[in-house]
C-alpha cells in the first residue's frame, strides 16, 4: 500500500477522508472467509472436485462452490460433549422424579416439568448443529463459465426486490443508498432490473427515486472505472480507509473529490424533497382554490395530481387507500456497451471515456389498497413484486433484501449463482440465504444485534441437512420455486411446472410468463413493453381483488396471515423437497442498520417471537407438516418456532428469590446437596459445549455471552409477551399489534450511538424490572440477615448458592438494566454503585424494621411480666 503522494502523484499528507492508494489485488475474498476459524474446517469436496479436474467438469461446466467441514476430532468431541450432557440431563431428571422431596411439592411439579422442558429444548437446539457445513462459491470458475471473450456474458436474468413503507420511520437516505449499490453490483448491467415497492405510496420516494436516478449517472460509473468497495455512497464516504484496487490512481483523487461534492449535494436534494413537495402542493393548492377546487391534492414536478398518499390525507389518497403506480424510471439497457463522454466542466464532471455508462432498468412500484381489504404488509407488497416483474423482466431469479440494506460486496449477485448454477444440485435450490451482517451497531453489541450465534453456528448447522432458514433479506430465489413448483427430485419429468393456472390469478399474461419463468438458462431479459394494453395488464395484477380466489399467499408467493412471513415461507419451500443454501462471503454480501435502541430491539425480537409461535400453532406446524422434510430439518424448524414458551419456566426461576426473601430455607428439591451436584455438572458442560461451539464456528466470548444475556433478558418479558399473543389468537381475538422496527440516520459521529442511550419507556419493560427488583431485594434482605441475626459457618454455605443465584441473575441483565438508566449507561461504574446502594438501602430497612419489631415484641414482654410473666427474646433467627 502506498500513500497518495507517491501512488497519485500528489504531495502533502492525506487526510481520515481521504482514500489510500494500494496495488491491484484482485484475490479471491473467498479465500479469508473462515478468518481465525480457517484451521478448523477442511474440505470434504475432495473426492469431487478431483474428478472434476480430471474430466473437465460434465459438459465442460466446473464444480462452482466448495464444501468445507469441521475437523473429525473437533467435531466428534463437540458431539461426544452433547451426548454427554444429555446423558448427565436424563439421569438427573429421573433422579428428581425418584426424590420428590421439597418444601413446597406445587413448585417442585413445576420445576420438574420446566427442566424436562429445558432439557428438551436445548437438545432441539443442538441437534441441527451436529454436522455443520461451509459453502463456499468459486466466482472465477463462475465467470470461466459463464463470461464471454469479446466482454459479454451468459449469466441468467436477476429481478430485485427492495421494500418500503415510510420515508421517516425507514430512512430515505438508507433506501436510495440500498438502490445505488444495486446499480453498481458487479452483475451484467443488462440481465437485472431492481423493483422498489412502496408499500405508503409516498411521493417522496417516488422523487426520491428520480434523484436517485440522476445521481446513479455518476456514481455507478465512478464505481466501474475505479472498482470501489462498498457501493453505498453513505457507505463508502463514512470509511476512513479506503484501499484502492483500481488501475487509475491519478485520476482516483480528483474523481474521488469530485463526487463526494456530489453526493453532498445530492443529499441535500433529498432532504429539500420534504420541503419542496409541500411547497408545490400549496401553490398548485392556490391556483386550484382559485378555480374552486376542493381537497388540498399533493402535486408531482410536472404539474399532475400525485395518485398515491397525499401530505394532507383526502379519500383515495391516504395510507391503506390509494391507486396502483408502477413507473419505469430507468428503461432496459441495450445489450452492447456505451461509452460515456470525456470530463467536461458541466454536464461531464468526470471522464468516462473507456467506462460503460449503461445502467439497470429501475422501476417504481405501488400497488393498490383500499379499506376492508387485508394487505398483508411485507408478504403482500413482495407477492405483487412477483407478478409486477414477471410482466416486465420476468427473470428466473430473484433476489429480495430491506430498504435498510446495502450490497456491501459487489461480488454477491455471483456468488450466489454459484449455488444455483452448480450442476450436482443446483436445480434443487430454491433459495440462497447470506448472513446478516451490521455496520451501525455499538462495539460491544449490548443487545446482540449481530445475532452471531444463530448466523454462524445455527445456520451453518442447517446448511448441513436441507439448508437454512430464509429470514426475510439477503436471499436469492427461485421463482418457480416461490410458484409452488416442486423441485425436480421430486417432479416426475411429464409433468409441467404448470399444472393448475387458475390459482395465480385470471391474468393470461402472467400466467404465460411462468414456462419462460422456469428456464433457469434464459440470459436474455424480456424486452419491456409499455403499450396500453400492457399497461392495464400491470394495473390489474396489483389491484387489491386479483388475488381472490387464488392461491397466493397459500401455496404462492410469499405467505399470509404470518407476523413473520420469511420464517414460514422459507418452511414452506423446505417442505415440498427444495433445498436452500448458505453463502458467506469476506467482505459480506450485504449490510444494514440495526436497532441498537433497546425498546426497538425488543420490539423487534416480540415480533419475530410472536410470529415464531404463530407457525408452530398454524397449519405449518414443522411437527405435522412437510412429509419431504428432512427429519433434522423438522428438528432445527420445531425448535425455531417453539422456543418462546420457555419463557414460562424462566420466569417461574428468575421469581424464586421471592421464596427465600421471607424464609431462611427454601429447597426447590432435596436431599439439596445432590441437587446442587447435579445441578453445577449441567451448568458446566453446557458452558464448555459452549466453549467448544464458539471455537469451530470462529466467535468470540462476548458474542456467546450477549446471546445468553439477550436471552435471558427476552425471557422474562418479550417471550411471554408473545405466548400471550398466541392464547389471544387462539381465542378468536386479535392479539398484539406488531410495530414496524425504526431506523434511526444518525448525521454524525457523535449521534451514531445515540440511541443506544435513549430511553424509550415500554410496558414491554415492566417485567425484567420486575424481576431485577426482586433478585436485589433478595439480595439486601440477605445482608440484612446476616447483619441482624448473624450466620453461621453452615448458614453462610447454604445461602451461597441463593446469592449466587441471585448475582447470576442481575449479571444477565446488565445490558437491560445500563439501558435503563440511560445515558449513565455510558459509565458502567455508576450501574455497579447503584446496585451496591440499592443492597445497602435495602439491608438497612430491613435492619430497621426487624429492630423495631424486636422493640414491640420487647414492651409487650415486659408488659407480660409486669403482672408475673416471663422474658424469652429471640437471640438468632435465619
Amino acid at each position: 500500500m502506498v500513500s497518495p503522494a507517491t501512488g497519485g502523484g500528489r504531495g502533502g499528507n492525506a487526510g481520515l477522508a481521504e482514500p489510500l492508494l494500494a496495488t491491484n489485488d484482485d484475490s479471491d475474498g473467498a479465500k479469508h472467509v473462515f478468518g481465525a476459524k480457517a484451521k478448523h474446517w477442511v474440505p470434504a469436496d475432495e473426492k469431487e472436485m478431483a474428478a472434476s479436474r480430471e474430466c473437465g467438469g460434465e459438459d465442460g461446466r466446473p464444480l462452482l462452490y466448495r464444501t468445507f467441514k469441521v475437523r473429525g476430532f473437533l467435531v466428534n468431541t463437540y458431539r461426544f460433549l452433547n451426548l454427554a450432557r444429555l446423558t448427565a440431563v436424563i439421569v438427573f431428571f429421573a433422579w428428581r422424579v425418584q426424590h420428590p422431596d421439597s418444601d413446597a411439592m406445587w413448585l417442585w411439579w413445576i420445576s420438574v416439568v420446566g427442566d424436562f422442558w429445558f432439557g428438551l429444548s436445548w437438545w432441539l437446539n443442538q441437534v441441527p448443529k451436529l454436522n455443520p457445513t461451509i459453502c463456499i462459491p468459486t466466482i472465477p470458475l463462475l465467470r470461466q463459465q459463464f463470461d464471454l471473450p469479446d466482454g459479454g456474458s451468459n449469466l441468467p436474468v436477476l429481478d430485485v426486490f427492495i421494500s418500503t413503507v415510510d420515508p421517516v420511520e425507514e430512512p430515505m437516505l438508507h433506501t436510495m443508498n440500498s438502490i445505488l449499490s444495486i446499480l453498481a453490483t458487479d452483475y451484467p448491467v443488462d440481465k437485472y432490473a431492481t423493483y422498489l415497492s412502496d408499500d405508503g405510496g409516498s411521493l417522496l420516494h417516488y422523487d426520491g427515486l428520480v434523484e436517485t436516478a440522476k445521481f446513479a449517472a455518476l456514481w455507478v460509473p465512478f464505481c466501474r472505472k475505479h472498482h470501489v468497495e462498498p457501493r453505498a455512497p453513505e457507505s463508502y464516504f463514512g470509511m476512513k480507509v479506503r484501499p484502492y484496487k483500481g488501475n487509475l490512481p491519478e485520476e482516483f483523487l480528483d474523481d474521488h473529490r469530485r463526487l463526494r461534492r456530489e453526493y453532498e449535494e445530492f443529499k441535500t436534494r433529498l432532504d429539500a424533497l420534504f420541503t419542496v413537495i409541500p411547497q408545490r402542493s400549496e401553490a398548485h393548492g392556490r391556483e386550484d382554490a382559485k378555480g374552486g377546487g376542493g381537497a388540498k391534492a399533493t402535486w408531482m414536478a410536472d404539474g399532475t395530481q400525485w395518485p398515491g398518499t397525499w401530505t394532507e390525507p383526502a379519500e383515495g389518497h391516504r395510507k391503506g387507500d390509494h391507486a396502483g403506480i408502477i413507473q419505469v424510471m430507468l428503461s432496459q439497457p441495450s445489450g452492447e456497451p456505451q461509452l460515456g463522454a470525456p470530463a467536461s466542466s458541466d454536464d461531464n464532471p468526470l471522464d468516462f471515456s473507456a467506462v460503460d455508462v449503461r445502467l439497470p432498468m429501475l422501476v417504481y412500484v405501488s400497488r393498490e389498497k383500499r379499506p376492508g381489504y387485508d394487505h398483508q404488509k411485507k408478504a403482500g407488497a413482495l407477492n405483487v413484486q412477483l407478478r409486477v416483474s414477471a410482466l416486465l423482466s420476468n427473470a428466473p431469479f430473484i433476489i429480495n433484501f430491506d430498504c435498510d440494506h446495502y450490497i456491501n460486496n459487489s461480488q454477491a449477485f455471483r456468488a450466489a449463482m454459484c449455488f444455483m448454477m452448480d450442476r450436482r444440485d443446483g436445480d434443487n435450490v430454491a433459495f440462497v440465504q447470506f448472513p446478516q451482517r451490521f455496520d451501525d451497531v455499538d462495539p460491544t453489541d449490548r443487545y446482540a444485534n449481530h445475532n452471531r450465534m444463530f448466523f454462524d453456528a445455527t445456520m451453518l448447522g442447517m446448511n448441513g441437512i436441507q439448508g437454512p432458514s430464509y429470514v426475510g433479506t439477503g436471499s436469492m430465489f427461485r421463482r418457480v420455486a416461490l410458484y409452488g413448483a416442486d423441485p425436480p427430485r421430486w417432479r416426475p419429468d411429464d409433468v409441467k411446472v404448470l399444472e393448475n393456472p387458475n390459482k395465480f390469478g385470471k391474468s393470461m399474461t402472467f400466467i404465460n410468463s411462468i414456462p419462460v419463468a422456469a428456464n433457469q438458462e434464459r440470459s436474455v431479459m424480456s424486452p419491456v413493453s409499455l403499450d396500453e394494453p400492457a399497461t392495464t395488464e400491470l394495473a390489474d395484477v396489483m389491484t387489491c381483488a386479483y388475488e381472490d380466489g387464488t392461491e397466493w399467499g397459500d401455496g404462492v408467493g410469499w405467505v399470509y396471515d404470518m407476523a413473520t412471513e420469511d420464517a414460514v415461507t422459507g418452511f414452506r419451500l423446505h417442505r415440498t423437497g427444495w433445498r436452500s443454501m448458505y453463502c458467506d462471503m469476506e467482505p459480506p454480501a450485504f449490510c444494514g442498520t440495526a436497532p441498537i435502541n433497546m425498546t426497538e430491539r425488543m420490539y423487534q425480537i416480540l415480533r419475530w417471537s410472536g410470529g415464531s409461535l404463530e407457525v408452530f400453532f398454524s397449519r405449518f406446524c414443522p411437527l405435522l407438516a412437510g412429509r419431504r422434510l428432512h427429519p433434522m430439518q423438522r428438528v432445527a424448524y420445531t425448535n425455531m418456532t417453539f422456543y418462546p414458551l420457555s419463557a414460562l419456566f424462566v420466569v417461574c426461576y428468575h421469581l424464586l428469590p421471592l421464596m427465600w426473601v421471607f424464609n431462611g430455607r427454601f429447597y426447590i428439591q432435596k436431599p439439596y446437596p445432590t441437587y446442587v451436584m447435579y445441578v453445577l455438572v449441567i451448568i458446566v458442560s453446557n458452558e464448555v459445549i459452549g466453549m467448544v461451539e464458539i471455537v469451530w464456528a470462529g466467535l468470540t466470548l462476548l458474542d456467546w455471552f450477549r446471546n445468553e444475556q439477550f436471552y435471558m433478558i427476552c425471557a422474562t418479558g418479550v417471550y411471554p409477551t408473545a405466548v400471550l399473543h398466541v392464547v389471544l389468537r387462539s381465542l378468536g381475538l386479535k392479539g398484539m399489534s406488531f410495530k414496524m422496527t425504526a431506523k434511526q440516520l444518525a448525521t454524525g459521529a457523535r449521534e451514531r450511538f445515540a440511541e443506544l442511550y435513549n430511553v424509550q419507556w415500554a410496558p414491554l419493560l415492566i417485567p425484567t424490572l420486575v424481576v431485577i427488583a426482586v433478585n436485589v431485594v433478595a439480595i439486601g434482605a440477605a445482608v440484612g440477615k446476616a447483619i441482624t441475626w448473624g450466620w453461621s459457618a453452615g448458614q453462610v454455605v447454604e445461602a451461597a448458592s441463593g446469592l449466587m443465584f441471585n448475582v447470576w441473575i442481575l449479571l444477565m441483565f446488565y445490558p437491560f438494566a445500563l439501558g435503563v438508566i440511560g445515558r449513565w449507561g455510558k459509565r458502567p461504574y455508576v450501574l455497579f454503585a447503584m446496585f451496591v446502594a440499592a443492597f445497602a438501602a435495602i439491608a438497612a430497612v430491613y435492619v430497621a424494621v426487624q429492630a423495631a419489631l424486636a422493640g414491640n415484641l420487647l414492651y409487650f414482654q415486659l408488659g407480660h411480666w409486669s403482672i408475673g410473666g416471663a422474658v424469652s427474646l429471640p437471640s438468632r433467627r435465619v
